[in-house]
């Protein structure tokens, strides 16, 4: 399955924003600090292709294709910013870096860096 980086962190800002309740398109641009405009043609676009739903009332949920992706894109991000915590980087920079590595690590190399992290307790 090959989606891009962008609709990547579009699905996973919508399963984070999820956690904490109903997602529309502003709540989106508020926490990607992209412009309203954009985020309704990216939302659109990921409805379009089934990974997302809008109802009526403007409530965004996941499909399950768009679902499974953020949950991979997520799981990466956690695990990837414990091991750079865990080593010393500082929260915000580990962040950071996180948030950029978890598109384009290997899937192999990020399961054995996920058993290596798993096999040590750091989560």
């Amino acid at each position: 399955m090959q989606i891009r980086e962008s609709a990547e962190m579009y699905l996973e800002t919508i399963l984070v924003l999820s956690e904490k309740g109903n997602v529309r398109s502003i709540d989106i641009a508020r926490e990607m600090n992209f412009s309203r405009p954009s985020v309704s043609v990216t939302v659109h676009n990921l409805e379009n292709e089934h990974y997302i739903k809008i109802a009526d009332n403007g409530n965004i949920t996941l499909e399950e294709k768009g679902r499974e992706i953020a949950e991979r894109i997520y799981e990466r991000h956690r695990v990837l910013t414990a091991v750079l915590t865990n080593i010393g980087v500082p929260e915000e920079i580990a962040e950071n870096d996180a948030c950029k590595m978890e598109h384009v690590i290997s899937e192999e190399t990020f399961n054995c860096i996920k058993k290596h992290v798993e096999e040590a307790h750091c989560l």
